[in-house]
C-alpha cells in the first residue's frame, strides 16, 4: 500500500507537469527550493477552486463579505499580532548532510511509521510525549524524544542532531527608496491580519451588524524550515480565510456551525467522507480557546487541508493595544441572559482558513485515476482527472470529425457561441480516439463532436468523460445541457 501511495503521488506530480498543470518555478535554472508556478491548465483550476470558495463563502451568506488587502503592511502589526516575538517553527540540523528540518515533523514521521507497523502503543506514546513538549516549548525534550526513537536523517541515515531551535519563519525586506535608514518590513505570513486591521472600516462602511465574516484570497509568505511533498508545503502559498465576528459567548455555537459547514463545502465535491477527518488540537495557540483541522487522507498520510479555530478577541485587542484605536463594536441587540443591550465589546472571532494548494494537489489527487480498458481483442488504458464539471479547467471540448467538408467551419461557429459561457477548447489533430483521450486526461467533462450529419440535421454527439457514453443532441439544446451540469448550483445548492 505504501508503495501505490507513493506511486500514485509521483503519477500525479509528473502528470501535473506533462499537461500544464504545475511546473518547478526557475526550472530552466535548475529551479528554486519549495516554489512552484501553475500552468496554463492549473491557473484554470486554481481559479476555479477559488471561485468555488468565494461564492460559498460570500455569495451565499448575506452576512460575510470580502476584501483583499494589502502583502506590505505596517511592521507593528506583526508585532501586535505576537509573529515577530512567536512565529517560530523547532528546527534541528544533521550535521553529516548539512540538511534542516522540523523536529516536530520528524518525530510525526516515525508516529506513522509505527503505526504502519501495527505498533499503536508506541506510537501512541511518543504522540503524547511529543504533544506535551510542543505545548512547554521544551525544545531539549524534542531532542531526546528523538534520540530515544533513533529517528535517523533521511539523507545521510546518521543520527547525529545538532540541538533543537527555534526558527523565525518570516521573510523581512527593506522598505523605502534607500537601503541606508529604510523600514525593515515582512512579507505577511497569513492573510488573517489583513482582515482584523480592517474590522473598522469594513463594519462601518458596510453598515455590518455582528455577527458577520470578512473573507480573503491572497498570497502569503513563510520561510519553511523543511519544504517538501510537492506543493503541500511551499514558501510562497495561498490561503482563503474568512474571519467571523460574534458576539462573546456565543464562539462555541459559531464554531461548532463552521466545522460542519466547511466540511460539508469540502464533501459536496463528491469526496468520499472516510478520506477527511477532524483532528482537534491537543496544543492550542496562546490565542484560542478551541482549535481543530480538517485533515484529509493524502498519499503521505493525513494531513490538514483547513483550520477552524476560535480565537477569542485576542487580535482585535492586540491591535487596539499596539495601534491606540478602538476596536470596540456597539451592539443594540439584547442579550438574552440579561435582557439588556450588549452594549460596547470587542467582538470574538471564528476563522476558517484553508491552504488553496493544498486543495488544488488534494483535488488532483482525488481526480486521478488510471483505468484499464483492455478487452480480449485488445489490450487498452486510459488516464483521467475525474474532476467536478465546475472545477474542470475546459468544461468542453468541440472537434470536427475531420478537418474538411465544412466541419470545422460548423464546430467553429458553435465554439464562438459557447466561448462567452463556458471556458472550451477546439482541437482537429489526430484521430478522434487520441483527441478523447487527451481531454480525459486534462478533466474536460464533455466532449461535442461536429460529423457528416450534423450539417444534415443541426445534430452533434456529446461524450461524456467518466462514463465514455455518448448521446445525439440538437445544437439547439447543447448550450442548456451542458449549461446544467457544469453549474455551480450542483455545488452549492
Amino acid at each position: 500500500m505504501a508503495k501505490n501511495n507513493e506511486e500514485l503521488l509521483k503519477n500525479v506530480i509528473s502528470h501535473a507537469k506533462e499537461y500544464g498543470f504545475v511546473f518547478q518555478s526557475s526550472e530552466i535554472y535548475d529551479g528554486l527550493s519549495a516554489v512552484y508556478d501553475y500552468g496554463q491548465l492549473g491557473a484554470e483550476l486554481k481559479n476555479n477552486i477559488k471561485t468555488y470558495w468565494w461564492k460559498a463563502m460570500v455569495q451565499m451568506n448575506e452576512n460575510i463579505v470580502g476584501i483583499d488587502s494589502a502583502i506590505f503592511m505596517h511592521p507593528k502589526i506583526w508585532k501586535a499580532s505576537g509573529h515577530v516575538d512567536g512565529f517560530n517553527d523547532p528546527m534541528i540540523d544533521n550535521k553529516d548532510s548539512k540538511k534542516r528540518y522540523r523536529a516536530d515533523q520528524l518525530l510525526e514521521d516515525k508516529i506513522t511509521r509505527y503505526l504502519k507497523d501495527g505498533k499503536s502503543a508506541k506510537a501512541e506514546t511518543l504522540q503524547t510525549a511529543m504533544d506535551e513538549a510542543l505545548k512547554a516549548e521544551d525544545l531539549p525534550q524534542l531532542k531526546l524524544l528523538i534520540e530515544e526513537h533513533e529517528i535517523a536523517c533521511p539523507v545521510s541515515g546518521t543520527r547525529n542532531w545538532t540541538e533543537v531551535r527555534q526558527f523565525n519563519l518570516m521573510f523581512s525586506t527593506q522598505f523605502g527608496a534607500m537601503a541606508e535608514g529604510a523600514d525593515e518590513i515582512y512579507l505577511r505570513p497569513e492573510t488573517a491580519q489583513g482582515i482584523f486591521v480592517n474590522f473598522l472600516n469594513v463594519q462601518k462602511s458596510g453598515r455590518m451588524k455582528i455577527p458577520f465574516g470578512i473573507a480573503q484570497i491572497g498570497k502569503a509568505f513563510r520561510n519553511e524550515v523543511i519544504a517538501r511533498q510537492f506543493i503541500m508545503r511551499m514558501r510562497e502559498f495561498e490561503q482563503m480565510e474568512m474571519q467571523f465576528f460574534v458576539a462573546p459567548g456565543t464562539e462555541m455555537e459559531w464554531f461548532a456551525h463552521w466545522k460542519q459547514a466547511r466540511l460539508k463545502w469540502h464533501l459536496a465535491l463528491g469526496t468520499s467522507p472516510d478520506k477527511y477527518h477532524f483532528h482537534d488540537h491537543v496544543k492550542l495557540a496562546h490565542y484560542a480557546n478551541a482549535a481543530t483541522d480538517i485533515e484529509f487522507e493524502f498519499p503521505f498520510g493525513f494531513k490538514e487541508v483547513e483550520g477552524i479555530h476560535s480565537r477569542t478577541d485576542f487580535d482585535l485587542s492586540q491591535h487596539q493595544q499596539f495601534s491606540g484605536k478602538k476596536m470596540q463594536y456597539f451592539d443594540a441587540e439584547v442579550d438574552e441572559t440579561t435582557g439588556k443591550p450588549r452594549g460596547n465589546y470587542i467582538p470574538y472571532v471564528i476563522e476558517t482558513s484553508i491552504g488553496l494548494d493544498r486543495m488544488f494537489l488534494l483535488t488532483m489527487i482525488n481526480a486521478f485515476e488510471e483505468q484499464d480498458l483492455s478487452t480480449e481483442d485488445k489490450t487498452d488504458s486510459r488516464t483521467l482527472l475525474r474532476l467536478h464539471p465546475a472545477l474542470a479547467p475546459y468544461k468542453v471540448a468541440i472537434f470536427p470529425l475531420t478537418k474538411k467538408d465544412g466541419l470545422p467551419e460548423k464546430a467553429r461557429e458553435i465554439m464562438n457561441t459557447f466561448k462567452y459561457d463556458f471556458n472550451c477548447i477546439y482541437e482537429e489533430k489526430d484521430a478522434i480516439g487520441k483527441r478523447y483521450r487527451r481531454m480525459d486526461a486534462v478533466g474536460t467533462p464533455f466532449c461535442v463532436t461536429v460529423d457528416h450529419q450534423t450539417l444534415e440535421d443541426n445534430t452533434v454527439t456529446i461524450r461524456h468523460r467518466d462514463s465514455m457514453a455518448q448521446e445525439r443532441v440538437a445544437i439547439a439544446d447543447l448550450q442548456a445541457i451542458i449549461g446544467d451540469l457544469v453549474s455551480w448550483k450542483n455545488l452549492l445548492a
